[in-house]
């Protein structure tokens, strides 16, 4: 019975492991261990911070409405409140979006809220 050599298997799961350790440094980058290590950690990463990535940009978003609310002389907290009183419903990125490109309208939000 001949002898089962998977070398056409093993030369692509090498390669694939290879390709996605291109840029790391030294022996993460050279020898098969390491480098599967260091991909198994990357890919751990990468899907920690694509939770962790929204988890920012509505901290962001969030810091950059209470500057806005602030300088209207209005906490983040009351302006938000005010707004589910007064039934506008729009998202932090939108209000973030409009205290940045529209400081007017952003005021007209800010007294609609006060009044509420």
């Amino acid at each position: 019975m001949a002898r089962v050599k998977r070398t056409l298997n093993r030369t692509t799961r090498v390669r694939k492991i290879f390709r996605q350790a291109r840029g790391y440094r030294g022996a993460r980058s050279r020898l098969l261990r390491t480098a599967i290590c260091a991909v198994w950690h990357g890919l751990q990463y990468q899907y920690r911070d694509r939770k962790v990535r929204k988890r920012e940009f509505r901290s962001l978003w969030i810091t950059r409405i209470g500057a806005a609310t602030k300088a209207h002389g209005l906490s983040y907290s009351r302006f938000v409140g005010g707004l589910k009183r007064a039934g506008i419903d729009l998202n932090r990125k939108m209000l973030s979006q409009i205290a940045i490109e529209d400081p007017g309208a952003f005021g007209r939000l800010v007294e609609i809220s006060r009044a509420a």
